[in-house]
């Protein structure tokens, strides 16, 4: 039996062309995919035949859906401590390197970006979206919390975004990627089959890549499809998530749910079906994301991992959405009032592997 490819990688005309090949699981990351996108990286980083880097995913209907987090739940009575921080510690140079790279990481972020999939196109130098694009750091929705960096570029968002999207796990289009600059570009998906045959041919020299590349593709860009919606209710978001305890942002959406404030009562609802203890936990991540450099934020988020791992609620969000999918998650402790500062606290003390 022929092996599945999970990562195909080539090099042409000056394109290193990388395509996650798991579109059965939107793309889904595990060890192995990161493993391969990193050889390749690192292979041409001094390779003079690869001008620039395209990455992309299978299918039509996600760039990658994030980590296979169905694989630590299926491991949760084995080694798991083991794998987390192999699997973890890999995925977040993976994502570092990306930041980092010295030359252009053209991303395509068709259909589903969420999760890792978001972590491997936030440091892209040109991050193209379509009208199929679904952004989101869904982690909240697993008892989980938004990692591959988010304690820093989450941070890097318009007012209190970043807080407002980890904590409710909404779901974004293009036009609130491009108003939030976590993407460069828009154009419509039909145009892509063109735009790969053009890369193939056209000329691409190094001295003026980045050029290039920018007056390239804003020759398919257009302007996205209606205004942002985050821009439109950034005041409602500056007012509710100011706050640095998740009591307090609770208690502000609480007070103009009953003024009869239709977004505030819909976003308490969201949040307040989310697990405690990733709700106390994750604000404190990005209040302490403000001031550390991305590596530093990934080191934070490994040792938060790794904590997880022990966490019952994570196995419960897993369980709720990925396994039994009945979205009825019974978190524990259940109530915000009892997930304590001592609690919040052992999730960022430092774990040896």
């Amino acid at each position: 039996m022929v092996k599945h490819v999970v990562v195909l990688t080539e090099v042409d005309n000056g394109v290193g062309w990388i395509k996650i090949n798991r579109p059965k699981v939107l793309n889904s990351i595990n060890i192995e995919v990161v493993e391969l996108v990193t050889e390749a990286l690192e292979k041409w980083k001094n390779d003079d035949r690869v001008v620039f880097v395209c990455l992309s995913g299978e299918g039509e209907k996600g760039f990658c859906a994030g980590g296979d987090m169905r694989k630590f739940y299926d491991l949760k009575n084995e080694n798991i401590e083991s794998y987390a921080n192999e699997f973890f510690s890999k995925e977040y140079r993976l994502d570092a390197t990306i930041h980092h790279y010295k030359k252009p990481i053209m991303v395509y972020m068709n259909g589903v970006v969420m999760g890792g999939g978001v972590g491997l196109s936030i440091g892209g130098s040109h991050r193209i979206v379509t009208e199929k694009t679904k952004w989101a750091m869904p982690e909240m929705n697993i008892g989980f919390f938004p990692d591959v960096g988010a304690s820093f570029f989450l941070n890097q968002l318009p007012g209190y975004t970043g807080r407002y999207l980890a904590l409710t796990s909404k779901v974004i289009p293009a036009s609130d990627t491009i108003y939030m600059n976590v993407a460069d570009y828009y154009m419509e998906s039909a145009n892509w089959e063109t735009i790969q045959s053009e890369m193939r041919t056209k000329q691409w020299s190094a001295e003026s890549i980045m050029v290039d590349l920018d007056a390239f593709i804003q020759s398919y860009s257009t302007e996205t499809p209606g205004r942002s919606q985050l821009s439109v209710e950034k005041e409602e978001i500056e007012r509710h998530f100011q706050f640095e305890t998740v009591e307090e942002i609770v208690d502000s959406l609480q007070n103009a749910k009953a003024k009869g404030n239709e977004w505030a009562e819909l976003t308490v609802k969201n949040i307040l079906s989310k697990s405690p203890t990733s709700l106390k936990v994750t604000l404190q991540q990005l209040i302490n994301g403000q001031s550390q450099s991305l590596l530093e934020c990934l080191e934070m988020e490994r040792n938060m991992a790794l904590h997880f791992m022990e966490t019952a609620d994570f196995y419960e969000g897993v369980r709720a959405v990925l396994v039994d999918k009945d979205h009825s998650p019974k978190w524990n402790p259940p109530s915000i009032a009892e997930v304590t500062n001592e609690d919040v606290e052992k999730y960022f003390s430092s774990i040896k592997v």
